[in-house]
C-alpha cells in the first residue's frame, strides 16, 4: 500500500489531479499482500493526498463489493460516486459457465446496496454476448436485466474463442452472425437508456473537468460520471477555457452519449 500511495503522490507532484485506481479486480486488493481485502483503506489513504481533486475506481468485481467499500463511497470527498462493476452477463447458467462466482440475483443485490448507500452513484459495466451456451433464453435474460437495471455506462463485446482457454472447449459455441446481432441489440438498448439519462440532465448543474480542445476545435471535457477514453463527455460553449480546469457547469443540451454545457464556476 505504501508503494501505491507513494506513486500517487509522485503523480500529483507532477501535476495530475485525477487519479484512477485500476486492477484486474480492484475489490480484491490486498489479498495477496495481507491475506485480506484492503481496498477501503487504500482509497482512504489516496483521498488524503493534497492536490487530488478526483479519485476514480475501475474494474470492481461485483462478487467482492463489501459494505465497508460502499461506506467509503458514502463518505464523499474526492472519491467520485462512480463505480465500474463488470457484470459480464445476467443469466445464472452463463454466469456459472463463466466462473463469475455470483448469480443474477446476487448482481441485483449488490447494485441495490450501492444505489441505496450512495444515492446518485454512476454505475459502469461491461457485458459479453455469445458466450458458449448462451441461447435465446439466456440472451433474453441479459436484455431484460439491462432494461431493468439501467446502467449509466456500458461497454459490450462479443465472445472471442481463444484456443487453450477453458471456454474454447465448451459446447454450445455461438455462430459469429448471431453474436454480432446480439451485440447490436444490446447497444441499441443502451443507446436508448443513455439518451433518456442525458436528456434528464439538461438544465442541471454538474461537476466537470476541462480536458482540452476536441477534433472540431471546441473545448471538451468530462463530468464526474465519465472516465477518460471509455465514457462520453461534455462539449463547452465557451470560446476560451484552460485545460485542467475543474468546476461546475450547467448542462445545456445532449446528443447520444455526450452533453453540451456552459461553465458557471471555476476552481480558483
Amino acid at each position: 500500500m505504501e508503494a501505491v500511495v507513494r506513486e500517487a503522490r509522485e503523480l500529483v507532484a507532477d501535476g495530475a489531479r485525477e487519479l484512477i485506481v485500476i486492477a484486474q479486480d480492484t475489490a480484491n486488493y490486498g489479498l495477496d499482500l495481507y491475506g485480506e481485502r484492503r481496498l477501503p483503506a487504500l482509497l482512504r489513504s489516496l483521498c488524503e493526498i493534497d492536490g487530488v481533486r478526483w479519485l476514480r475506481l475501475l474494474y470492481t468485481h461485483p462478487a467482492h463489493v463489501s459494505d465497508e467499500l460502499i461506506a467509503v463511497f458514502a463518505e464523499g470527498g474526492v472519491l467520485l460516486p462512480y463505480v465500474d462493476l463488470p457484470v459480464q452477463h445476467a443469466s445464472d447458467r452463463v454466469l456459472e459457465r463463466m466462473g463469475r462466482g455470483i448469480s443474477g440475483a446476487g448482481l441485483r443485490e449488490v447494485i441495490g446496496r450501492l444505489r441505496d448507500g450512495v444515492p446518485g452513484i454512476a454505475l459502469r459495466t461491461s457485458v459479453i454476448v455469445g458466450f458458449p451456451g448462451e441461447g435465446e433464453a439466456e440472451f433474453a435474460e441479459l436484455l431484460g436485466f439491462l432494461r431493468e437495471v439501467q446502467f449509466d455506462r456500458l461497454g459490450a463485446f462479443v465472445y472471442s474463442r481463444e484456443e487453450g482457454t477453458p471456454a474454447a472447449a465448451l459446447d454450445g459455441q455461438v455462430p459469429s452472425e448471431v453474436k454480432e446481432e446480439r451485440l447490436r441489440l444490446v447497444m441499441e438498448l443502451q443507446q436508448d437508456i443513455a439518451d433518456k439519462a442525458s436528456r434528464a440532465l439538461v438544465g442541471q448543474e454538474i461537476d466537470v473537468v476541462v480536458d482540452g480542445r476536441g477534433a472540431d476545435g471546441e473545448w471538451a471535457g468530462r463530468t464526474v460520471r465519465d472516465a477518460p477514453d471509455v465514457d462520453g463527455g461534455i462539449r463547452f460553449e465557451e470560446p476560451k477555457l484552460r485545460p485542467g480546469t475543474f468546476g461546475r457547469a450547467v448542462v445545456t443540451g445532449s446528443y447520444g452519449y455526450d452533453l453540451t454545457g456552459r461553465v458557471i464556476e471555476e476552481d480558483a
